[in-house]
């Protein structure tokens, strides 16, 4: 409900702040960013082509300029060369000059120097008259006067000018314009003996240019540095030998820098062009390439398309995406407007069924809606209670109906002062019932105030709170509050006091639940717990901690009497017949006594000595009681230890087979051996089977050992004479593993052992806990051709119908018969009658414990089968009974041989 209302006032709220006409100047300003984000970016890119046009221009300069510095400095080097051969020669006059270089010999050695640089071209050698007088092209030289150019006369008439002059002119050879670069040659007193030089036809320069042309609209030009165009390409005739310098001052300025890079107005063509120019580090030659502006911005004009493109349809996008933004919130609001009129008629409706009463205040503490529950809820008048009422005028109201009780004034003014955070109270009404108040602040001062009818939930969670500490059975306290209130009573006994803690056991409470089922069980715990508490004092805590078992702490104890009194009650409690369910049931218990702080002042402790004190109790016969004594822990702990040291013995091979050999009373020979586990423990040395046979049972170590030497025996007698049969005891444990029958058959093919010699042996409890499933068994291992012994008989629960119900082959009578069988008042009836027992149902007999010949002569007189004991032989190693087999056979022997002479003597 308070998330509903908080959502009608942010619904309001946003009608009235245009989020509409935001998203549309939003809009707006998003397709302006673009805008003006596509200029910036346009001014950008056209900047960058302009930077890369110009770096481009100023590295083919570069290239242009070290390329033909090289070039030339080739050339010069021939010069210099052709200087030295003159002087090497001793050429001192202008006639000497003529005479000596005009000869076949120079051709050849001016046309060998060329050779070894073929883009220098033709050289020529021109003496003082202006004659061609040898050319490394063409012998003979041409006939040819250059003495009317104007570079003869500058260095013919000007002692001044300098050694070298380049100069563009028209070729009287070819008729085409020449770049002639041309050396003077003086004599050694300083006489004008001639002219060395080289004409370059531009069409050589302008090929290489057009190798690097760098794009429509592109120049690339070789000028003197007096400004005089030397090449160009494209190669326009008209140009050529035209001077440049005579322009304006950025049009001079380039020729008097060694390096230009600029823009400028074109005086050969008038475009708007970029420039860079470099001269030559060794000549008065400048290399410069230029382009237009407009082809240097080709590639921009296409990016520029490209981001008008993409920015004009993203600006397209946004705008549809805003009309239809636009639109879809139009109808969200048209329709959010109906549903909000729907939502108010079902808010009406649902308010006023729901099961809270409901309040909502605004900022003025006064109401602006009330359901009909809370009307309802304080049988309150819809007249008083109405929108606009104030909230001090519905608790008076409220005063004065009788549904609140307490001071209207302090109550409204403990409310109010906490009404703008969230908080929630439990209040009781004047009829019984608890109302739980929530009131939840809302963001413009007013809140809105829940009453909820709880008084069934607080009754169920009292329930719920009973039925953990509290036993549902008997409806005394579990163990969870036993142990509560032990650690309580731990911590609050006080010096020379003590606190007594009875762990109760009732003894023999599974046979009620068998023979009679659980109803009648459930009933007489039910009884068991009420007479404990009658007995159990005021100050005596009663517990029930799970099945049979219960406990008291009785406190305070100040002397044994006390605690052995509260047990005699107890016994007298427990021993009282009940009547559950028409059966009248007695009982009795088995109690251990542990006393705070004397045996302990932890609770764990207590605990663990009461409960160790309670299975003394069984142990000594169950129907009495113990206190504890630091001797049972002790007990406990060899235990414990002893079954660590089990354990271990298992897993290393600790255990030993031993045999004891079974005797025929008819012809005192060996019918067979029983084996007999032994543990030779490192310290203790030899262990009892009587001590470490129950443990193994309890913690289920029997299986293991009962498989292991079941497996080793069959393996061991497997080397023993054809007619010996080996016993094997098998634990009652064993059986309910399920797999008895398979691990028999295992052992047997293993050792290939035939089962027709395997004898196993069992005692009565395993048929009295559950003797179907054990006779299933038997069956089982009777029909591979096992025999079965029944152990131990005559000393338990021994019943006739067992050898009714499966045909042993063969009981074996307890030693506890054989012991006394000798006497006035002995067991010898009883042999007697156990021997004619099996001899009816076709069974052999086996006496254990036989230890005189007294009691041999006994047994074979009242006609049992066998014998076994220590007056034949105790049990041995397997090792040593190879040797007594051999040994008895012997003895035989004599005593056949010594009994033949004897009757042939007689």
């Amino acid at each position: 409900m308070t998330r509903f209302c908080s959502r009608l006032f942010d619904q309001a709220a946003l009608v009235r702040s245009g989020p509409i006409r935001w998203l549309v100047v939003g809009g707006i300003f998003l397709i302006a960013a673009i805008a003006v984000g596509a200029t910036l970016m346009a001014q950008n890119f056209r900047e960058r082509a302009l930077r890369n046009s110009g770096r481009e221009l100023e590295n083919t300069v570069l290239l242009l300029a070290h390329h033909f510095d090289q070039q030339l400095q080739d050339f010069a080097v021939i010069q210099r060369d052709f200087l030295d051969h003159v002087r090497a020669t001793g050429i001192a006059s202008a006639e000497d000059y003529r005479k000596g270089l005009s000869g076949q010999d120079v051709h050849r050695m001016l046309r060998s120097k060329i050779e070894a640089l073929p883009y220098i071209g033709g050289v020529n050698v021109i003496d003082a008259d202006g004659d061609v007088i040898n050319s490394s092209t063409a012998w003979p030289a041409p006939k040819v006067n250059v003495a009317d150019r104007a570079y003869f006369r500058t260095f013919r008439y000007d002692p001044h000018s300098p050694d070298v002059l380049i100069e563009p002119l028209h070729s009287r050879i070819s008729g085409a314009w020449t770049i002639l670069i041309v050396r003077k040659i003086v004599g050694p007193n300083g006489e004008f003996l001639g002219v060395v030089g080289r004409g370059i036809e531009p069409a050589n320069f302008e090929k290489f240019f057009e190798s690097v042309v760098l794009g429509e609209g592109a120049t690339i030009s070789m000028l003197h540095r007096d400004g005089t165009l030397l090449a160009r390409y494209p190669h326009t005739d008209e140009l050529m030998g035209r001077n440049f310098k005579t322009g304006g001052f950025e049009q001079q300025r380039v020729f008097g820098l060694d390096h230009f890079a600029g823009r400028f107005i074109s005086p050969v063509d008038g475009d708007d062009r970029l420039i860079s120019a470099r001269a030559l580090p060794h000549f008065p030659i400048l290399m410069m390439a230029t382009t237009t502006r407009a082809a240097a911005l080709t590639d921009w004009r296409e990016q520029i398309g490209i981001l008008i493109s993409v920015a004009g349809a993203s600006a397209l996008a946004i705008a549809g995406v805003l009309i239809a933004i636009v639109r879809k919130l139009l109808e969200q609001h048209r329709a959010s407007r109906k549903r909000l009129t729907l939502e108010k008629q079902r808010l009406d409706r649902a308010v006023n069924n729901m099961t809270q009463g409901l309040l909502l205040f605004d900022a003025s503490r006064r109401l602006v809606v009330c359901n009909q529950r809370y009307v309802e809820m304080y049988s309150l008048s819809a007249e008083i209670v109405k929108p606009g009422c104030s909230f001090h005028d519905i608790i008076a109201h409220r005063k004065a109906t009788g549904s609140f009780t307490g001071n209207v004034d302090q109550y409204v003014a403990r409310v109010l002062r906490d009404v703008h955070v969230r908080n929630s109270m439990v209040v009781d009404t004047a009829d019984g019932r608890s109302i739980q108040i929530a009131n939840e602040p809302l963001a413009d001062g007013g809140w809105v105030a829940t009453h909820e009818d709880i008084t069934e939930r607080r009754r169920t969670e009292e329930r719920i709170t009973h039925l953990a500490h509290y036993d549902a059975l008997t409806d005394l306290p579990n163990r969870t509050m036993f142990h509560e209130h032990l650690r309580e009573a731990l911590a609050g006994t006080v010096h020379g006091e003590e606190l007594a803690v009875h762990y109760i056991d009732i003894d023999e409470f599974k046979g009620v639940n068998d023979a009679l089922g659980h109803l009648v069980g459930d009933e007489l715990l039910k009884s068991i717990a009420s007479s404990l508490n009658r007995c159990a004092g005021p100050t005596d805590f009663v517990a029930r901690l799970g099945g049979d078992e219960f406990a008291i702490v009785q406190s305070p104890v100040t002397s044994a009497d006390q605690v052995t009194d509260l047990v005699a009650r107890v016994f007298e409690a427990i021993r009282t017949p009940f009547d559950c369910m028409g059966h009248h049931l007695t009982t009795d218990a088995s109690i251990g006594i542990a006393l705070a702080p004397r045996h302990g002042t932890a609770l764990d402790q207590i605990l663990k000595n009461a409960d160790m004190a309670m299975y003394a109790a069984k142990a000594a016969g169950r129907r009495t009681y113990r206190f504890f004594e630091p001797e049972m822990d002790a007990k406990v702990r060899e235990r414990r230890q002893l079954e660590t040291d089990l354990r271990y013995a298992i897993a290393h091979g600790g255990l030993e087979v031993y045999y004891q050999p079974c005797l025929g009373l008819k012809d005192d020979r060996i019918t067979g051996c029983e084996a007999l586990v032994r543990w030779r423990h490192p310290e203790r040395g030899m262990v009892s089977p009587a001590e470490f046979i129950p443990i193994a049972e309890d913690t289920g170590l029997i299986n293991e050992i009962g498989e292991w030497v079941l497996a080793t025996a069959c393996r061991d007698a497997a080397n023993w004479p054809d007619d010996f049969r080996l016993a094997v005891n098998i634990s009652p444990v064993q059986f309910k593993s399920g797999t008895l029958a398979l691990k028999i058959v295992a052992a047997l093919a293993a050792s290939n052992f035939p089962a027709s010699r395997l004898e196993l042996e069992i005692t009565e409890a395993v048929l009295i806990r559950d003797d179907d499933t054990a006779l299933a068994i038997l069956h089982q291992l009777r029909a591979i051709g096992v025999r079965i012994a029944l152990d131990d008989f005559g000393t338990g629960y021994s019943s006739l119908s067992y050898l009714h119900r499966f045909p042993f082959d063969k009981i074996k009578i307890d030693r506890c018969f054989v012991n006394d069988i000798a006497g006035p008042d002995g067991s010898a009836s009883i042999v007697q009658a156990v021997v004619n027992l099996a001899s009816a149902r076709r069974m052999t007999t086996t006496a254990e414990g036989v230890e005189t010949e007294e009691q041999q002569r006994l047994l074979r007189a009242l006609g049992c089968s066998e014998m076994q004991g220590y007056l034949f032989s105790a049990a041995k190693p397997a090792d040593n009974m190879l040797e007594l087999f051999a040994t008895h056979r012997s003895q035989l022997a004599q005593r056949g041989d010594t009994e033949l002479r004897r009757r042939e003597a007689g």
